[in-house]
């Protein structure tokens, strides 16, 4: 198959190529959540931010229904971890919640449904030299959102790295940076309207672009399926570019 439409600029061509040494694994047992909080300690704690964990590492919307956990390892090492969560107006828990619920109630009133990716954690013995991490690590938000047909992607960031979710995931400021009691520092709820911009972000970012395949063994929790796999293999290289506009609800 063609790269054709896969090799916009020299950035989007590498992280296409890392791809191929990259897996996700969504964190189901115990033994896997301790890794998860490991490294969330090491992350946080190398950044001075453990005061954005003040009831712990682990909390009680990890092991939520709508919670979905996964770790990036490149080469077989585990260098980052975050938490997706599927957020409806009948579901509403989430992280964002907690820090903006007149903001959020908002937005599910209004019947839309969301994702909201949470404890973002890289390992800083690896971030260093792999400005990629973010990129992939914040990659299962977006499979996430072509998966459930979500309508936003939600963004709880520090007021500095704001300007990176505008530029990169072409999100609004909904909130602009306010003390949030939950995390205990200035936060920014942002939003990626993924029905506006999903194909403009596709096209841009094509690493993000996922099969129905990955999809579900990201996301599926249908008891009718197998056991999640222990390794998901990105599939940005293989989606037919003619498929491209079915991957987020455009």
């Amino acid at each position: 198959m063609s790269d054709t439409l896969f090799t916009r600029g020299d950035f989007s061509r590498k992280i296409l190529e890392i791809l191929d040494n990259v897996e996700y694994r969504r964190v189901e047992s115990g033994e896997d959540m301790e890794e998860v909080e490991r490294l969330r300690y090491k992350a946080y704690r190398a950044h001075g931010a453990l005061s954005l964990a003040p009831e712990g590492l682990l909390d009680d919307v990890d092991f939520d229904s709508h919670a979905y956990i996964f770790g990036l390892y490149y080469y077989g090492e585990l260098v980052s971890t975050i938490r997706i969560h599927y957020v409806t107006p009948e579901h509403r828990i989430s992280r964002s919640g907690e820090a903006f619920p007149e903001a959020m109630d908002e937005l599910l009133d209004a019947g839309l449904t969301l994702i909201d990716p949470a404890r973002f954690a890289a390992d800083p013995e690896f971030t260093a030299d792999m400005p990629w991490v973010p990129y992939l690590t914040l990659r299962p938000a977006i499979v996430a959102a072509a998966y459930f047909r979500a309508d936003r992607v939600i963004q709880s960031v520090r007021p500095p790295h704001a300007a990176f979710y505008k530029r990169v995931f072409y999100a609004d400021t909904i909130v602009p940076g306010r003390l949030a009691e939950s995390y205990g520092v200035d936060v920014t709820l942002m939003a990626t309207n993924v029905i506006e911009v999903g194909r403009k972000l596709l096209t841009r970012y094509p690493f993000f672009i996922s099969s129905a395949s990955e999809q579900r063994m990201m996301f599926s929790r249908n008891p009718n399926d197998t056991l999640p796999p222990l390794t998901i293999i990105p599939t940005a290289r293989f989606v037919p570019p003619g498929e491209l506009g079915t991957d987020l609800p455009l």
